[in-house]
């Protein structure tokens, strides 16, 4: 028994160093002196917890990933999407609408010469 007593206080003093020496960038979830004080009041529970998510990890120990609050705007928020952005010249735009009118006709002038070739091939109707 008095083997795991001596176990819990050197792991709360690990703990506690580890907590201490820490800066606070690399503490997570609560402020270090709220840590200090779970160690001290649970040593067993608070030096766990502290060991498993209250430190940050450098790159060679665990990786995990941390997870931000979303910023939260202070105004109403917009959410229209943003208008198209066209880069071309107003002259180009004319030219485009141009091609594509006159593409338009083409295609109606094709349409009625295939109705008209439609009505002559069935021939006069008797």
């Amino acid at each position: 028994m008095p083997f795991l007593s001596i176990l819990i206080i050197v792991l709360m003093i690990v703990a506690l160093i580890d907590v201490i020496t820490r800066d606070d960038s690399q503490v997570k979830h609560l402020p270090k002196m709220v840590w200090i004080i779970i160690v001290i009041l649970l040593p067993l529970i608070g030096s766990g917890l502290w060991f498993a998510i209250g430190r940050e990890y450098g790159d060679s120990g665990i990786s995990m990933p941390r997870m931000r609050r979303a910023e939260r705007p202070v105004g109403p928020v917009d959410v229209r999407p943003a208008p198209p952005v066209d880069v071309r010249t107003t002259e180009q735009q004319i030219a485009d609408l141009d091609r594509e009118i006159e593409e338009w006709r083409l295609r109606d002038e094709l349409e009625r010469r295939r109705q008209d070739d439609g009505d002559a091939a069935a021939g006069p109707a008797s």
